[in-house]
């Protein structure tokens, strides 16, 4: 085991060296300008389009698709996950207080990067099974086919379903249980295999309700989760609130530090804080990794830009609201001390114990299984997406659901540092070929901008050309 840890670590050492960096901060600053930051111009119709209709109880999504707040629930619930809670804890473990700066610029620039997935996605969604379906397998696909690359499309498409479905549907979601059960085993009286069993039963009841089963259940449990965590750690701020300040000069003073300055036993450097801040950063918004165009993909709204829009908030709720949360009682509390001898969610969980002795522990416990559970079903769904691009079959889709539930079992079984550094290697991974095929897509995303743009300007009744507007409906 220590042979295979060792291997992963150095293959992440390399995968996640500068050509990363440069890869998500580059394109997401490209993106940013070429689209006339949409962070800015676009952020609040993103607010209204899934918040709004939310709170109007909009449910008139067309059958086979979600609706806008479903997809963004959908996509949220596979966002703030474990990489909140345990990844933001192992990111200043390993690269300091500084790799939160560096999470808050992958989000803040990932925001263009995932407007441009979500607005390809809705493009070229299609259907398979009686369901639309999209993500960048398919928008690399038909994207490329459409600029005479037809081969290197195909390619690129089937490399990133395959890693995507590895990369979330089993290790990924290995990652969701471990955590959950190194938490809930510490937190309650309970053997980490029974809670694999009984996470593997209740998600299996969702799954094979489908789409539809899914939306509902994030529509459902994402506002009160993260309502809930951002309470508890409201209350710890405030528990400790004349160390915010100092906190946050911490926070931009390491994230530049060229020399190691020491902490515990460790020593941080300006490349720790971003090599730990921007893997942790996208393994937790998601960014230019390709998953959540998978659900934004099947919203059923008048436009793609809308989506886009829609797209950007859920990298702002789970990176600038919920990693920040975690970041600051975690450096407030002193519970990122490497000498405690505490890893991943059981950092978090400290950080809690420390604010509230009597009831900390057991409250991330519940915080963290509702978080991770809720991303084990997203990536589930994002995976299943890509079984289908890859068989279009209703069988292989029956074998995918079997095998993740023997993985969210598995991962309560191993150590979290194994588990952690595969995901590492495979979210990296599935970067390549989603970023080749958004280079090559980039103008049609800005195309589908300007047209939505125009139609606002000169007062026109939104309208979109969709292919697939509905699994009924086959439009052109």
């Amino acid at each position: 085991m220590d042979a295979l840890v060792s291997l992963v670590q150095s293959i992440n050492g390399v995968l996640w060296g500068p050509p990363m960096m440069i890869i998500l901060i580059g394109f997401g600053l490209f993106a940013t300008g070429y689209l006339g930051f949409p962070q800015l111009s676009k952020l609040k119709l993103g607010w209204r389009e899934s918040f709004g209709k939310f709170l109007h109880k909009d449910n008139s999504n067309k059958e086979g698709s979600l609706s806008s707040f479903q997809s963004l629930a959908t996509a949220i619930a596979a966002q703030v996950g474990t990489g909140n809670i345990g990844g933001v804890a192992g990111a200043i473990l390993t690269g300091g207080p500084g790799a939160v700066f560096w999470m808050w610029v992958t989000a803040i620039v990932g925001m263009a990067t995932i407007f441009v997935e979500a607005v390809l996605a809705q493009k070229y969604r299609q259907t398979r099974n009686g369901d639309l379906v999209s993500g960048p397998a398919y928008y690399i696909s038909q994207g490329l086919k459409e600029r005479n690359l037809a081969g290197l499309g195909k390619f690129l498409a089937s490399v990133f379903a395959v890693l995507i479905v590895l990369a979330l549907g089993f290790i990924g979601n290995m990652v969701q249980s471990n955590s959950i059960a190194s938490v809930m085993s510490e937190a309650f009286p309970i053997q980490p295999i029974f809670i694999g069993i009984v996470l593997a039963i209740l998600a299996g009841l969702i799954f094979i309700g489908g789409m539809q089963r899914i939306g509902k259940f994030a529509e459902l449990t994402v506002p009160i989760m993260a309502v809930f965590y951002i309470i508890g750690s409201i209350a710890i701020l405030i528990v400790f609130a004349d160390k915010i300040i100092p906190t946050l000069g911490l926070i931009l003073s390491n994230a530049f530090r060229r020399e190691a300055v020491a902490g515990g036993v460790l020593g941080y450097t300006i490349k720790s804080a971003i090599r730990y801040g921007v893997a942790r950063g996208l393994f937790s918004n998601e960014a230019g990794m390709g998953s959540t165009p998978n659900s934004h993909g099947v919203a059923d709204v008048k436009h793609p830009a809308i989506q886009g829009a829609v797209a950007m908030v859920g990298v702002f709720i789970d990176t600038i609201v919920v990693c920040t949360a975690t970041s600051m009682i975690i450096i407030v509390t002193g519970a990122a001390d490497p000498e405690l001898g505490y890893e991943g969610a059981q950092v978090t969980m400290n950080a809690f114990s420390t604010a509230f002795p009597s009831f900390g522990a057991q409250f991330l416990a519940i915080a963290l299984l509702f978080f991770a559970f809720t991303t084990i079903i997203g990536w589930y769904y994002f995976g299943e997406a890509n079984v289908k691009y890859l068989f279009d079959s209703q069988l292989a889709v029956r074998i995918y659901q079997v095998l993740v539930l023997g993985f969210i079992i598995m991962g309560t079984l191993f150590k979290i540092n194994v588990v952690w550094e595969l995901a590492d290697m495979f979210n990296g991974l599935m970067v390549i070929p989603n970023i080749i095929g958004l280079v090559f897509l980039l103008s049609e995303a800005r195309t589908i901008l300007e047209d939505y743009n125009h139609q606002i300007s000169i007062g026109e009744p939104l309208h979109y050309d969709y292919k697939y507007e509905s699994i009924n409906r086959h439009v052109k």
